[in-house]
């Protein structure tokens, strides 16, 4: 005999069942919630946008080392005429240039191994909330000036933090191909940690011809990569971009962080890596940012340089 607490083979069989539909239902409500891959990216299309319109208004100290290998990953056997490592520290700002439909960054060097190239006078604030006569051609300079302290057998001027992040802009996704991947290890190290399960990682892969990174003789070089997104903000965590062709390989992973100073999910740091295949040497770079400071762009088409695609 079984008092009212008892459950018999009937009632078990009840209870699990309701269990069971319970479940089912929970899940099937939290698959339901779940965004869709294209509301992923447009909610990060216009994070980006957003990104691009306050950090127009930033400028960031950069602390930037590099060094270079050969195919045994020493530094013997290298040409002694050219420098194998390499620290500098620069300003870096984002504007619009006229003309072009993506931002560019400027990196203006004020030290290169411990010595000072020029004074510290803050002239990237000066050049863009001030601009005088003469803007457009320090603006030029600027740019040659701090791309030739690049080492290596290479040029390049794919070492800028958010450089990746113009891939999800909503008038340039149109060239990629998009999907979710459970490779979520980036390809050069990280310094905040595992992943969390909450991010999606996006792989992306350039589809369309005249690409928008191209070499110094016009080739495409068609870029793919990931994005670590938080899919219900659009808020890009880290990025990894990769381009290669027969002479060389190269891949830029940057994580991002919450920047109180200025309300912004702000470059932490860049990884980068250069593989050249014509003489097997390697570039390797990391750089971390800080002091960043906020002042009000005013940018005419006279100052801005048109880009070049």
């Amino acid at each position: 005999m079984r008092g009212a607490g008892d459950w018999g083979p009937g009632a078990r069989g009840r209870q699990l069942g309701a269990l069971t539909a319970a479940v089912a239902l929970m899940l099937s409500h939290a698959a339901a919630q779940e965004p869709s891959l294209d509301e992923v990216l447009a909610r990060a299309g216009a994070y980006v946008v957003e990104f691009q319109r306050k950090l127009s208004g930033v400028v960031a100290e950069e602390q930037y080392v590099q060094n270079v290998r050969n195919r045994f990953g020493t530094v013997g056997r290298m040409n002694p005429l050219l420098p194998t490592h390499r620290a500098l520290k620069s300003d870096l700002l984002l504007v619009k240039p006229a003309g072009g439909d993506r931002w560019m960054e400027f990196r203006d060097v004020f030290e290169v191994d411990g010595k000072p190239v020029r004074d510290r006078d803050e002239r990237l604030i000066k050049l863009f909330v001030s601009p005088s006569p003469g803007s457009a051609s320090q603006t030029e300079r600027i740019i040659t000036e701090s791309s030739r302290y690049n080492i290596g057998n290479l040029q390049r001027t794919l070492n800028t933090p958010v450089l990746a992040l113009t891939i999800l802009n909503p008038v340039v996704q149109g060239r990629f191909v998009f999907k979710r991947t459970d490779h979520t290890d980036p390809s050069l190290g990280r310094t905040s940690g595992k992943t969390p399960d909450s991010v999606w990682v996006l792989e992306y892969k350039e589809v369309e011809k005249e690409t928008l990174i191209r070499t110094t003789n016009g080739r495409d070089m068609p870029a793919r990569g990931r994005f670590w997104i938080e899919p219900e903000t659009g808020h890009v965590m880290a990025s990894e971009l990769i381009v290669e062709d027969p002479i060389i390989s190269g891949t830029i992973d940057v994580e991002y962080r919450a920047e109180p100073s200025i309300g912004l999910q702000a470059p932490l740091d860049m990884r980068e890596r250069y593989d050249i295949r014509r003489d097997g040497s390697r570039v390797d770079g990391v750089a971390t940012y800080g002091r960043f400071r906020t002042f009000q762009v005013n940018v005419d088409e006279k100052l801005a340089p048109v880009v070049k695609q």
